[in-house]
């Protein structure tokens, strides 16, 4: 992913007691393979977050949209316009960590698209040998550790058709730290990632039990949903109702779109996959008292049913090799 440029500002806090500084870069970063190394890496511990989604305020008159707006169109360099956020992060920072680390501000391409990304990378001590074989203490950055984050895909923003082209890591922090950062960013919420896979799981859930599918056709169906609704997620793009109603019938590719459509769940055309979800779907899994059970989401309502009043699961298709062990085990 080619970056257009970058830089790296420092905002050290060494504890909760102490202010936090901030160190701003004087130039933009050399584009370097190691730097694009890391953009990979910070990309994908961000897409494994759980994020919001939205757009920018009916006025768009917050800094952050405002300053990003002026560099797009030159009257502003990346440095000046990351600077100035820079400092209102750090006073977001000084009043909700207790630690800093260094700011990445990226403006980069991924296929047809361009994004700006902003990463707040936290440092942890590490290990490392050196050439005479002795271990020494290392400081690296712990990119599993993402307080603060956010993309914003410019095409979708500029083209003025999208509600959800910003998303935002939400649960890290705090919620006075996530709300900040949201207020910083100017941000309206507008899709609920995580309510709306699960909508659309729904869905595809009772579109199965309609059309009374084979147990493993129906299995199938759910492997090649959640497979590609997962590598969206894993890839920070979004489900589309027409490439996942072609997957979920081949033979007529708008079939289950239609029957979106007609029993009204109210999902978007484009939809963030939350993992979390999409993680609990495929499968149900419970362990207590020496019993262990596990299965396929699907099979509930088929050859599995749940009895709440009774506290029952009952299992109408015992599998074979459980059979045998019972029936050896009565006889």
């Amino acid at each position: 992913m080619p970056i257009l440029t970058s830089t790296l500002h420092r905002i050290d806090k060494p504890d909760t007691e102490t202010p936090a500084t901030l160190t701003c870069a004087e130039q933009a970063q050399s584009s370097t393979a190691s730097l694009e190394a890391l953009l990979t890496s910070v990309n994908d511990s961000y897409h494994a977050k759980p994020k919001a989604w939205g757009h920018f305020g009916e006025t768009g008159s917050s800094a952050f949209a405002a300053g990003l707006s002026e560099y797009l169109a030159g009257s502003v360099d990346f440095v000046t316009w990351s600077a100035r956020m820079a400092e209102r992060i750090n006073a977001l920072i000084d009043a909700h960590l207790s630690v800093g680390g260094h700011l990445l501000f990226v403006h980069y391409q991924h296929g047809e698209t361009q994004y700006v990304s902003v990463a707040l990378l936290h440092h942890r001590q590490g290990f490392a040998i050196d050439n005479a074989l002795n271990v020494t203490e290392s400081p690296q950055l712990n990119l599993g550790q993402l307080m603060l984050a956010m993309r914003i895909d410019l095409a979708q923003w500029q083209g003025g058709n999208s509600q959800q082209y910003v998303s935002f890591i939400k649960d890290r922090g705090g919620k006075k730290f996530a709300e900040g950062f949201r207020e910083l960013l100017g941000v309206e919420e507008g899709v609920d990632a995580s309510g709306e896979t699960r909508t659309l799981l729904k869905a595809f859930s009772d579109y199965v039990e309609r059309e009374d599918l084979p147990d493993d056709e129906s299995r199938e169906k759910t492997d090649a949903v959640i497979d590609y609704a997962s590598n969206q997620a894993k890839n920070g793009e979004k489900v589309t109702l027409d490439e996942l109603s072609e997957l979920v019938d081949e033979q007529h590719p708008k079939a289950f779109y239609d029957y979106i459509r007609h029993q009204d769940y109210g999902l978007s055309e484009e939809i963030p996959p939350d993992k979390r979800a999409l993680n609990q779907f495929r499968r149900f899994t419970g362990r207590a008292s020496g019993v262990s059970i596990s299965f396929d989401s699907h099979l509930l309502g088929n050859s599995i049913e749940f009895d709440a009043e009774r506290d029952r699961l009952i299992i109408k298709q015992v599998p074979g090799s459980l059979k045998e062990q019972l029936k050896q085990r009565r006889g």
